[in-house]
């Protein structure tokens, strides 16, 4: 085994029968990985209130940035080659994109930590995560470390649900955010909806026995939390995702779980009431774009709209990497409001201003234009083809990548980068790389 991916890896049938000590030596070689996974339980400061390309600057960004240094140092030691060109050729283009936008941005200045950022996410991260990852039981190790990251999160979001001390939703603060705050409501939903994928990819792919339960029990346990965050972008992405993992398993399958699933909503929703009349018109509001939508709906289209005329305005290369918040009174409507409120979760009322359109694709034409946009999606859509083209080399990992790999794309519509948990999406791209661009085989 090596960890370049541009040799071939071999690799065992099923990830499911390392023991004890494996796992532990595995953890220890994969612990800086799985300390940014970690380090995403210490609350944030405040880092959602930055939207956009803004940092959040918590422990877990300068543990990814540790780990980068790591991996950097480990590849100067080997002396082999890091990537193969397929590898190279998907986080070279980002970084292609980026520096072009910043060069010929209006304040090349003002766009340097918008580089950073991006850079972080989309390439240096993710390269580390692919180049750590070993084999198939180190891909088990940091994928079930998301899903124990999302269960405890998930619990911190049900316990103030429960009581009351979660963020302001509709006068009471009874929403589900987890340990990331009012500020960054969509934290915990990604976090939990990362660990529902990677669950259902498991227990999908699996083979049967005690992981293959575990991974069952788990997605049943994360279904509540997900549903408590009242998060619509986070529902839409997960509900799409675990239908394309379901049809990916088999049909036959797929309507069986997806029967299962509806019962389990039932029963919770409707049976226990959690959540009770306020899910349902959460649920609602997803339809009312025209007739009567809330401000927030308001204010999302209005960005959308003015991401789009400043993108129509400079179509190739966009207004600069963190030019949005710069160019957006003088491209939207009077129909936009000041910002979002904000309260609960141990914090006071705040009016958080609104920084970015709030969906990746728009943010990335506005600032980078086509050619950014084409260079950083471009990418995620291979890393999902190759995904999908080693389904019958091991349909457990498959679905793992497939699924996390679908899920952002998917969100990407409803969300951007920004706040403390963006940086677990840099782990998210870089385990589902791994799965895609390594030359693996069957042993």
């Amino acid at each position: 085994m090596t960890t370049a991916t541009g040799t071939a890896v071999t690799v065992p049938a099923g990830i499911t029968g390392a023991g004890v000590r494996d796992w532990a030596r595995r953890a220890g070689a994969l612990s800086p990985v799985l300390a940014v996974v970690a380090l995403l339980l210490v609350p944030g400061g405040g880092g959602g209130a930055q939207g956009g390309t803004g940092g959040s600057g918590t422990v877990a960004d300068a543990a990814s940035g540790l780990l980068v240094l790591i991996c950097l140092v480990r590849v100067v030691r080997s002396g082999a080659r890091p990537l193969s060109r397929a590898a190279a050729v998907v986080f070279g283009l980002p970084v292609f994109g980026v520096c072009l936008a910043a060069i010929t941005s209006h304040d090349p200045g003002a766009s340097l930590p918008g580089v950073a950022r991006y850079l972080q996410i989309f390439v240096l991260v993710p390269a580390a995560v692919l180049l750590t990852i070993r084999d198939r039981r180190d891909f088990a190790v940091v994928a079930w470390a998301l899903v124990g990251l999302a269960l405890l999160e998930g619990g911190v979001g049900v316990v103030q649900y429960l009581t009351g001390t979660g963020a302001s939703y509709q006068g009471e603060d009874i929403r589900a955010v987890g340990t990331f705050g009012a500020t960054d409501v969509m934290g915990m939903a990604t976090v939990v909806s990362y660990g529902l994928v990677v669950a259902t990819g498991l227990a999908l792919g699996g083979r049967a026995g005690r992981a293959r339960t575990a991974a069952l029990v788990c997605a049943g346990l994360l279904f509540l939390p997900l549903v408590l965050s009242f998060s619509r972008g986070a529902w839409i992405a997960t509900v799409l995702t675990c239908g394309i993992q379901l049809a990916l398993s088999g049909l036959r399958r797929a309507g069986r779980v997806a029967l299962a699933a509806a019962a389990l909503g039932v029963v919770l929703v409707g049976g226990f009431g959690i959540g009770g009349e306020m899910v349902k018109e959460r649920v609602g509001s997803i339809t009312q774009v025209t007739a009567a939508p809330d401000q927030s709906v308001t204010d999302r289209y209005t960005m959308w709209a003015a991401a789009g005329r400043m993108w129509s305005g400079e179509p190739l290369t966009g207004v600069g990497l963190k030019g949005f918040p710069a160019y957006r009174d003088s491209h939207a409507s009077l129909a936009l409001s000041s910002g979002s409120d904000t309260a609960g979760a141990g914090a006071g009322f705040a009016r958080q201003p609104l920084l970015s359109p709030h969906n990746m694709y728009l943010l990335v034409l506005s600032e980078q234009g086509l050619i950014g946009l084409l260079a950083l999606a471009g990418g995620w859509v291979a890393l999902l083809v190759a995904a999908l083209r080693r389904l019958r080399l091991g349909p457990d990992c498959a679905l793992v990548a497939a699924g996390l790999l679908s899920w952002q794309l998917v969100d990407f519509f409803y969300a951007d980068i920004g706040g403390p948990s963006t940086v677990l999406m840099s782990v998210v791209f870089g385990l589902a790389a791994w799965w895609s661009l390594a030359e693996v085989r069957r042993a």
